[in-house]
C-alpha cells in the first residue's frame, strides 16, 4: 500500500469544508442578511424616504456649496492672473490731503502736480535686476465722436507690449506698431463695447473717430473684457474699464500733455500728471513679491507724498487662494452640519424601527440568528439608507451648481473630489450612527423579545 492510499480520504467519508466554501457560506448569509434589510426598507417606505432626505440634502448641499465657492475663487484668483503673475503694476493715485483740499473748495485754483515720473520709472528700471520691460501709460478721459455718436472714455496712451503684459485678446485686426509709435501716429484700437456704441451697425475697421479736433484711424477692436474692481486709476476706471480706447503713447503726449483741467465747485483745477500706470515686468515669479518692496522703497526716497499705488498680483493671487481655502473650509462645515443631522435622523429613526421590531429579532434569535447577524442586519439598514440617500445628493448637488450657471450667470465648479467626499461622509456617516441602535437591537433578551407585544 503506497503513502498515497494511505493518504487518501475514505470512501464514504464527510470531506473537510474548505476555505472557500468556507466563506462561500459567510457569503450567503451575508446576502440574505442584506435582503432581509431591504425588505424592512421597503416596507417602511414613507418613513425610509423621510430619514433619507436628511442626508440628500446634506450632500446636496456639500457639492453645490464648495461648487459655488469654487466658482467665486476661480473667478477673483482669474483676474488677478490676467494682470500677470510676474508683473508689478504702479499706479499715480492723487494724495488724500489734495482730495480733500479740492472736494471742500476753499482757496484759490491752483495746479496740482502728482504721481509717476519718466525719472521714476529710469531709476526703477536701472537700479532693479531682473526687469525685462517696463510699459507706461497715460489715461485720459475724452469724448470720442463718430458723427453724431460720442461716447465718454478712457484714451489710453501705451505701447505696443500692453495688450501682451494684460493679457488681452483683439476681436479684429491689430494693434499699434513700433513705427506708429515713433510717428506719432493718429492710429487707435477700441474696445469692444466702445466699437459698438460709436458702430452699432457698420464694421469699425478703416474708418475713422475724433477726439478734440483730431482724426484717427482704427486698426484694431479689442475682445470684451469682464469687469473688475481692482483698483481705480487716476481717470476713475478699473482695469478693466468697459470702454477704453488705446493709441500709441507719443500720440497722447504730444496732443493732450502732462497737464488736464477740469471744473470744481471753487473754479478751474489743472493736473499735472506725467504717468498714469506703468506695468513692470519681472523676469521669472520668484522675486516678483521682493521687486515689489523694493519698488516701493525707491518711490518713497523720491515722492514727498503718497501719491502711487503698487500692486503686485502675484501677492494678491497669493492671498485669494489662501482666503479660497478659508471660504471652502466654511462652506463645507456649514454644508457638513446638515450631513451631521440627518445621520441623528438615521439612529433615530434606527432606534424606534428597533423598538417596533423587538418581537421579530426575539423570533429571528429564537430561530438561530446570532448576535453578529441582528448586528449586521441592522448595520446594513443603515448603510442602506446613507448610501442611497448619498447617491441621490450627489446628483442633486451636480445639478443645482449647473442650474445656477444657466439661470444666474454665476461661475461653480464641481471638483472631482466633491462627490467623492460628499458621498464617503454620507456613507460614514450611516455606519457610524447605525452602530448603536444595532448593538442595542442585538443586546436584546430573545425570551424577553419573544413575550413583546
Amino acid at each position: 500500500m503506497t503513502d498515497a492510499t494511505l493518504n487518501s480520504p475514505k470512501t464514504g467519508s464527510r470531506p473537510n469544508r474548505s476555505p472557500n466554501l468556507a466563506k462561500g457560506f459567510n457569503f450567503v448569509r451575508f446576502k440574505k442578511i442584506t435582503e432581509v434589510g431591504i425588505k424592512s426598507i421597503y416596507s417602511h417606505g414613507l418613513r425610509s424616504l423621510l430619514t433619507v432626505l436628511g442626508i440628500v440634502i446634506g450632500v446636496a448641499a456639500v457639492i453645490a456649496m464648495l461648487a459655488v465657492s469654487e466658482g467665486a475663487s476661480y473667478e477673483a484668483q482669474q483676474q488677478f492672473r490676467d494682470l500677470g503673475a510676474s508683473n508689478i503694476l504702479v499706479k499715480s493715485v492723487k494724495p488724500a490731503e489734495v482730495e480733500e483740499s479740492s472736494r471742500s473748495g476753499f482757496g484759490p485754483p491752483q495746479a496740482i502736480v502728482y504721481g509717476l515720473t519718466t525719472a521714476d520709472i529710469t531709476t526703477i528700471r536701472n537700479s532693479i535686476p531682473g526687469i525685462s520691460n517696463v510699459i507706461a501709460s497715460r489715461i485720459v478721459k475724452k469724448n470720442v465722436w463718430n458723427g453724431g455718436l460720442n461716447i465718454n472714455t478712457d484714451v489710453v496712451g501705451t505701447s505696443v507690449d500692453y495688450p501682451v503684459s494684460r493679457n488681452y485678446n483683439l476681436k479684429a485686426g491689430r494693434f499699434f506698431s513700433e513705427s506708429e509709435m515713433r510717428d506719432h501716429g493718429n492710429v487707435v484700437v477700441l474696445s469692444d463695447e466702445v466699437a459698438q456704441a460709436l458702430f452699432p451697425i457698420d464694421n469699425p475697421l478703416g474708418k475713422t473717430i475724433r477726439i478734440d479736433s483730431d482724426y484717427y484711424n482704427i486698426v484694431g477692436i479689442m475682445e470684451s473684457e469682464g469687469f473688475s474692481n481692482l483698483g481705480q486709476n487716476q481717470a476713475g476706471s478699473s482695469n478693466s474699464a468697459p470702454s477704453r480706447i488705446f493709441i500709441p503713447f507719443t500720440s497722447s503726449k504730444s496732443r493732450f500733455g502732462e497737464t488736464t483741467t477740469r471744473q470744481t465747485a471753487g473754479g478751474v483745477e489743472s493736473e499735472t500728471v506725467e504717468l498714469h500706470e506703468a506695468i513692470i515686468q519681472v523676469e521669472g515669479q520668484d522675486g516678483v513679491i521682493e521687486v515689489g518692496e523694493i519698488i516701493d522703497q525707491i518711490l518713497q526716497r523720491r515722492h514727498k507724498d503718497i501719491d502711487y499705488e503698487i500692486e503686485v498680483p502675484l501677492a494678491l493671487l497669493r492671498q485669494a487662494e489662501e482666503s479660497a481655502l478659508r471660504d471652502q473650509i466654511v462652506a463645507g462645515a456649514i454644508a457638513g452640519i446638515s450631513l451631521l443631522v440627518g445621520g441623528i435622523g438615521i439612529m433615530n429613526i434606527m432606534l424606534a424601527s428597533v423598538t417596533e421590531r423587538t418581537r421579530e429579532i426575539g423570533i429571528r434569535r429564537a430561530l438561530g440568528a446570532k448576535r453578529k447577524d441582528i448586528i449586521m442586519q441592522f448595520l446594513i439598514e443603515a448603510v442602506i439608507l446613507s448610501g442611497v440617500g448619498g447617491l441621490i445628493g450627489v446628483v442633486l448637488g451636480i445639478a443645482i451648481p449647473f442650474i445656477i450657471s444657466v439661470f444666474w450667470g454665476m461661475t461653480t465648479i464641481v471638483t472631482p473630489l466633491a462627490p467623492i467626499l460628499a458621498f464617503s461622509i454620507s456613507a460614514l456617516i450611516g455606519m457610524i450612527f447605525g452602530i448603536y441602535p444595532s448593538i442595542r437591537a442585538a443586546d436584546m433578551d430573545p425570551v424577553e423579545a419573544l413575550r413583546h407585544e
